[in-house]
């Protein structure tokens, strides 16, 4: 029992540790210029950080029993991270194997939440929890939707989608950390970072538009 106790806290460590330094790499990455080599390192960096932050979340909810909601939200910001890397490194809507899996595992996570949600208990607010799954599903339908789309379309798109992505798994992870830290003003702790994380991706997109736009005119 001591044992598992001791596990069950070196696992609490490494989970907050991998997600706090997922949550600073972030950071770093909005500022800096994009598409340049320290972009793309980070970005990776950030993608075995968010991996090591999923894993250690799905060891306390499965193992240790800890908050299932946690798992959700977890899930939602390793999901974005996944898929938005995937998004940028094929620049295409081909299908592919893992692609599908991993979005298929993303709504098995939902469902596995939604069946026992009677007996996790409302611990966090109903808006947070239903806005949560929800935009997941939304993502997720949209992944696989995605390749009926044609390539002219799906050229357009898929930057958009990365910036979307990635920014969706930054609020996600900040929005879990800023609720567990804060909990006393929740939901509003819970649901700041999410809008921040909109507005700063829809500022991105836009820019990224424009910049194209007036590239292609000075072409």
């Amino acid at each position: 029992m001591e044992t598992l106790l001791t596990l069950h806290h070196i696992n609490i460590i490494v989970h907050v540790i991998s997600g706090s330094l997922a949550l600073l790499t972030a950071f770093v990455i909005l500022v800096i210029n994009k598409g340049r080599t320290v972009h793309r390192l980070l970005g990776k960096a950030f993608l075995v950080l968010m991996c090591i932050t999923v894993v250690t979340g799905l060891i306390g909810v499965i193992v240790f029993g800890r908050n299932t909601f946690l798992l959700v939200i977890t899930i939602l910001s390793g999901y974005m991270a996944f898929s938005g890397y995937r998004a940028v490194k094929y620049k295409a809507n081909k299908p592919r194997f893992l692609d599908i899996i991993i979005a298929l595992l993303a709504i098995g996570s939902v469902a596995y939440f939604l069946y026992f949600f009677k007996s996790i208990g409302m611990i966090w607010s109903p808006v947070i929890i239903y806005s949560t799954v929800g935009y997941l599903i939304m993502m997720v339908i949209y992944d696989l939707a995605r390749y009926l789309f044609s390539t002219q379309l799906y050229a357009r798109l898929w930057m958009h989608e990365h910036i979307l992505k990635m920014i969706s798994a930054f609020s996600g992870l900040l929005s879990a950390f800023v609720g567990t830290v804060f909990s006393n003003y929740q939901p509003y702790s819970q649901f700041l970072p999410s809008i921040l994380g909109t507005l700063i991706a829809i500022g991105f997109m836009i820019t990224y538009q424009t910049g194209k736009k007036r590239t292609l005119l000075i072409d």
